[in-house]
């Protein structure tokens, strides 16, 4: 079964934010090379998004979240944040690994 790929306003608006950031403080280069690759990532969603494990905030909502890690190098830098619903996977927030954990303001 194939999923339709959506995003909520504050994730596409999260990931044009992180790409804008990388444009300013790395490169423009590698602000495309990372704002394409994690688009393709998710979009490899439409396909077994269960392959992907439970986001460590899982419990703290009456839905299942998932999450996508994502790096252009060996480590995951950001993770995406979503929800499987029958026929669609919607991303509800990209974030830096580092941040702290989601919390339903966030959403």
């Amino acid at each position: 079964m194939n999923y339709q790929i959506a995003f909520t306003q504050r994730a596409e608006l999260q990931l044009d934010n992180t790409k804008a950031w990388w444009s300013q403080n790395r490169s423009a280069e590698q602000a495309t090379r990372w704002y394409t690759e994690i688009s393709e990532a998710i979009f490899s969603l439409q396909r077994n998004p269960q392959r992907c494990p439970l986001a460590a905030e899982d419990n703290l909502f009456p839905y299942e979240l998932r999450e996508l890690h994502f790096g252009l190098g060996s480590r995951p830098t950001h993770r995406a944040v979503f929800t499987i619903r029958p026929d669609v996977v919607l991303v509800l927030a990209i974030r830096h690994v580092a941040q702290d954990m989601i919390t339903r303001d966030d959403l």
